[in-house]
């Protein structure tokens, strides 16, 4: 994995996140008989770690779980390898994680306080994550 923004050359132990970019498209319609299932193989991409950010906080494309911009900090940016995973060590704390389709950021969840794409950081543990990117072929709810 490489890391393609400058970190900050401190040891926070092994903490942090790790997890997998995922490619999503296609029909996701849940049907009798057919599970929606994640997929099987990640993809290579790049995660954008922030302070934990509110949807207040961001310049939103419509309805839609994209961005034009962030109003809070970037706290790190990291690439994926060749199977989409991730691992980024960070201070203990709350973030947001977003990926990117073209220009603009995406994060398809949120917490009850509106908060976007939230994890949360403890101490010595490593949070998984799973994120997502849109392919070209658009996802069908």
């Amino acid at each position: 994995m490489s890391l393609s923004c400058g970190l900050i050359h401190r040891t926070f132990g092994d903490q942090g996140i790790e997890g997998t970019v995922f490619s999503i498209g296609g029909n996701r319609m849940p049907a009798p008989n057919r599970r929606t299932s994640a997929p099987k193989e990640g993809v290579r991409g790049t995660i954008y770690i922030y302070e934990l950010t509110n949807i207040n906080q961001v310049d939103r494309v419509g309805d839609a779980p994209y961005f034009k911009s962030i109003h809070t900090r970037m706290i790190r940016q990291a690439d994926t390898d060749d199977k989409g995973h991730f691992k980024v060590l960070l201070p203990v704390g709350q973030y947001s994680i977003f990926t990117k389709k073209g220009d603009l950021f995406h994060a398809s969840r949120r917490d009850e306080k509106n908060n976007l794409a939230p994890v949360e950081v403890l101490s010595g543990k490593m949070t998984k994550v799973d994120c997502s990117v849109e392919s070209d072929h658009k996802p069908v709810y």
